[in-house]
């Protein structure tokens, strides 16, 4: 399958990079307004553009890798599933929930796979906790908790025009803690209610550098979460730990990448060692752009939703939103099925 990408900034290495190492991906095109952006590319053999509507019209271009920033990316779906190209798209998928349901429907019209990259899903970490959690070794989950303090200084806001700004939404919640309410979701199922501070605190930046929440979710557990981009002067930790009657886990470190507390009741101890030694041997495993273009591809193949689809991105964005409007509010804001009450 021949990629494009649309908008050659920081994210867009990742996406070159992952598809260069997958055999059945190549780099076709690139497509940036700045003419210098795209020079990187030409190692991968790309075509560069600098004209969208161009990119889209070349019938080499299977799908677009959409890596601007979001306040673009409904407008941009709609061209690319017009067109019959395929599509990955960063997250945020978008800045409003109308805009969500938008670009889910225009790529079903248009009969186009859509993957949203939330790339933590694919670490291996995760991926074990997922399986303890759904074969219910750790019972009735009563509470969880993530906490996400990062430094993400001056420099890294100065290589995006869209972070720390209201325009575009990117604070701390939507462009940082976003993967991880994702998790929340994957974990826990859907969310009733949510209540949620947010500040800049000490960054000089529009949007929130600062933000705690409480989430409860329809099954009764309740969900915490704590997040900084303003850390002196390192990123300190990703974590996220999971409550049950059997067992508590919790995934941590700088990165989330390993289990710092695992105890789970009917887990023999050879059992237990085995699953610590997988996530040991090779904590960040395959990355997680390559397993989500992989799946693009295969689920093309298959004739099958993206194992993270258009609806998974929507509900994501539905708790940042959620956070945000009741930090604006100072209030508790319901939820029933991702809908705000």
């Amino acid at each position: 399958m021949n990629f494009a990408i649309i908008g050659c900034g920081y994210m867009a290495k990742s996406h070159a990079a992952a598809i260069d190492r997958i055999p059945e991906a190549k780099l076709a095109a690139v497509c940036d307004k700045d003419e210098s952006a795209m020079e990187q590319y030409k190692e991968y053999g790309a075509k560069a553009y600098t004209n969208y509507n161009a990119m889209l019209a070349d019938d080499e271009v299977d799908a677009v890798c959409i890596c601007t920033p979001a306040s673009y990316h409904t407008v941009l779906v709609e061209q690319a599933a017009a067109a019959k190209k395929h599509i990955v798209l960063e997250q945020p998928m978008a800045l409003a929930l109308d805009e969500t349901e938008r670009i889910v429907e225009v790529c079903r019209e248009n009969a186009v796979k859509l993957t949203i990259v939330h790339p933590y899903r694919f670490r291996p970490v995760v991926k074990e906790l997922r399986k303890i959690i759904d074969a219910g070794m750790l019972g009735k989950i009563s509470h969880a908790s993530t906490r996400i303090n990062l430094n993400r200084n001056r420099d890294f806001c100065a290589e995006a025009m869209s972070r720390g700004t209201k325009l575009h939404e990117a604070g701390g919640l939507m462009g940082q803690a976003i993967d991880y309410l994702d998790l929340f979701l994957w974990f826990l199922g859907e969310p009733e209610q949510v209540f949620s501070i947010a500040e800049t605190g000490i960054s000089n930046i529009e949007a929130d550098a600062v933000a705690a929440g409480i989430i409860r979710f329809e099954s009764g557990a309740l969900g915490t979460i704590e997040m900084s981009t303003a850390v002196y002067y390192r990123n300190f930790e990703e974590s996220i730990t999971i409550f049950g009657e059997k067992g508590t886990v919790k995934i941590g470190g700088p990165n989330a990448l390993s289990f710092e507390h695992f105890d789970v009741q009917h887990l023999s101890e050879t059992e237990t060692e085995r699953i610590l030694e997988i996530v040991k041997s090779d904590p960040w495993g395959i990355p997680g752009h390559e397993q989500t273009i992989s799946d693009l591809i295969q689920s093309v193949k298959d004739n099958r939703e993206p194992l993270v689809s258009g609806e998974d991105g929507k509900r994501a964005l539905e708790l940042v939103l959620a956070f945000y409007e009741s930090a604006r509010n100072n209030s508790p804001i319901g939820m029933r099925r991702g809908v705000l009450l």
